[in-house]
């Protein structure tokens, strides 16, 4: 797999997270699986803590790193998740504090931290490609993206 330099220096500016998604997904022991050029870590205790997570989820992104339920929420998820990871790529250590700072700014202004968090509105805006700036979608169940 040859990178565009570009795409190096997104690998290399995400480092940080994507090491700490792979010892994470280590001390879960995670399956892993390399899928275009992304980490996706399923398994027992990955799914135990995405589902115990304040919002529940089905997958989540850290750096070049996807966790997921098991494969099939790996699949479900895979365009949604790719937008987080180039989210990364751009962001690098920022990425981290930057999300959680907008979602706690949006939840003291009354606001849903998760579905108005515009990280959010990116990411679901891949799933409904009619509208740039994805409506807020349905309520969630313990099911959810991310």
């Amino acid at each position: 797999m040859k990178l565009s330099i570009p795409q190096l220096l997104g690998y290399l500016w995400a480092a940080p997270n994507t090491l700490l998604g792979i010892a994470i997904g280590l001390l879960l022991g995670g399956r892993f699986q390399r899928v275009d050029g992304v980490l996706e870590v399923h398994g027992r205790h990955v799914a135990r803590v995405l589902a115990r997570m304040i919002v529940p989820a089905a997958a989540l992104t850290m750096g070049h790193v996807v966790f997921g339920r098991d494969l099939e929420a790996l699949a479900r998820t895979r365009n949604h998740e790719r937008v987080h990871v180039h989210q990364y790529a751009i962001w690098g250590p920022f990425f981290l504090p930057t999300y959680l700072g907008v979602s706690l700014w949006l939840y003291a202004r009354g606001r849903d931290g998760y579905r108005d968090n515009p990280f959010e509105i990116q990411a679901y805006a891949i799933d409904d490609p009619g509208c740039p700036q994805s409506p807020r979608p349905q309520a969630r169940s313990d099911d959810g993206l991310d």
